[in-house]
């Protein structure tokens, strides 16, 4: 597993240094010749319309029916489920073992402190799932009650108006202060390539 994570902090230093140099390339542009760099954002803005994709999340799936009218089957699966899961997270799951392989011995406390905080949820989620079950069992109106009010209807179409709306007042902002954005983006660009050319040297 150490090998594994050595491989992901090289690909990101790696792609910082990417990146770092991209920084660097943009920000002598907006120094030396804003003019490009407002030609190369005019092409690589779109419009792009979430409309049709968002129609597909606006549907209700209709269970209702067909939970209520197996209800002791479905309960019954799902009381097992959540029993044997909640056996597996008290008495199988070893989260400092697990915490071991996945993070290796040089990150194994935050390892294990992220595993025990997956362990208590799933604890805490397999006991929902055992009460859920046995009301659905043998109080399938009670349960019907408490999924009523559970239910919430979230209206997005005000949210995804506002990320529908450009932002041209920011591209004018931005070059009609090239020389002080350019210099901020370059020394910041420098120390990413600074910073990641040493952590690949040693």
């Amino acid at each position: 597993m150490e090998i594994i994570w050595e491989i992901g902090f090289k690909a990101v230093e790696i792609l910082t240094l990417v990146f770092g140099i991209l920084g660097m390339t943009f920000s002598l542009m907006m120094l030396f010749s804003p003019s490009l760099v407002k030609t190369f954002s005019n092409v690589l803005n779109r419009n792009v319309s979430l409309d049709k994709k968002l129609e597909y999340l606006d549907k209700g799936i209709q269970i209702d029916a067909y939970v209520y009218n197996h209800n002791v089957l479905l309960g019954a699966l799902f009381f097992a489920g959540s029993a044997f899961s909640l056996f597996f997270f008290f008495f199988t799951l070893d989260a400092d073992n697990f915490a071991k392989i996945f993070f290796g011995s040089k990150y194994v406390v935050a390892g294990e402190i992220f595993f025990h905080s997956m362990t208590w949820i799933g604890k805490l989620v397999c006991v929902m799932g055992l009460v859920f079950g046995t009301l659905l069992m043998f109080a399938p109106n009670r349960m019907r009650r408490i999924e009523k009010r559970l239910n919430s209807w979230f209206e997005t179409k005000s949210m995804i108006d506002k990320i529908d709306k450009s932002s041209g007042d920011l591209d004018a902002f931005f070059f009609q202060h090239p020389i002080p954005f350019g210099l901020i983006g370059a020394v910041i660009s420098f120390f990413l390539i600074i910073l990641s050319i040493i952590n690949l040297l040693y």
